[in-house]
């Protein structure tokens, strides 16, 4: 869905005025970004469009961004940092094994539900062509599991290898499982898609050894 352009008039601002400002505009910038790369595409997809979508001319811009690609990376690392930062606080918000589960799995159904750019964005790029946004996809990924692998790790009698394989496992099926949601039009209840996988992933996880004090 597209905006009419808005037009942004800056008084003259103290210095910590001036900051706040710089952030919204590049807050707005990213916003815009995101859904001009999500509905066209990064390659198709030009400054002058996000400019033009952001309501600000490119000259502001470019005092921001040095270019497209720096300025998808950004959008980019602002999903994934949203993602990343999610997971940890729910994985950290219960001790309870089964509960550490659920929070996960609702963490990438949540994800895809309030940030479907953004989710689009990370886990369907359309410039994995490019080896810096191909490094930044599996880094995150790889934040997701090392977060998973944590818990695992703590408090289960595996060694690193073997939690860090059943985190990619859990990070795995909830990613594609919560894509899969999205993409059938959210076919069942968000509560229904998040149990089954769930029930998928704890008949496996709930026979993983605990530590004896556990």
């Amino acid at each position: 869905m597209t905006a009419d352009p808005v037009s942004h008039e800056y008084p003259a601002l103290t210095a910590p005025d001036r900051f706040a400002a710089r952030d919204f505009r590049r807050r707005y910038a990213l916003a815009a970004a995101t859904e001009v790369f999500v509905s066209r595409g990064y390659h198709a997809t030009t400054m002058d469009e996000i400019a033009q979508r952001a309501g600000y001319t490119k000259p502001i811009l470019y005092k921001q961004f040095s270019g497209k690609l720096d300025l998808y990376l950004a959008v980019l690392l602002d999903h994934i940092e949203t993602l990343t930062e999610s997971l940890r606080q729910a994985l950290a918000s219960t001790a309870i094994n089964k509960q550490r589960v659920r929070a996960a799995v609702q963490t990438y159904f949540d994800f895809v539900d309030h940030e479907t750019q953004g989710f689009r964005l990370v886990f369907e790029s359309s410039a994995t062509s490019e080896p810096a946004v191909q490094w930044h996809i599996g880094r995150a990924t790889d934040a997701c599991v090392d977060a998973v692998s944590e818990v695992v790790t703590h408090d289960s009698a595996l060694n690193p290898q073997q939690a860090r394989l059943l985190a990619a496992g859990l990070v795995g099926a909830s990613q594609v499982a919560a894509l899969y949601w999205l993409d059938t039009g959210r076919a069942i209840p968000k509560s229904d898609a998040i149990e089954a996988v769930i029930q998928l992933c704890w008949g496996g996880l709930s026979q993983v050894p605990l530590h004896a004090a556990e």
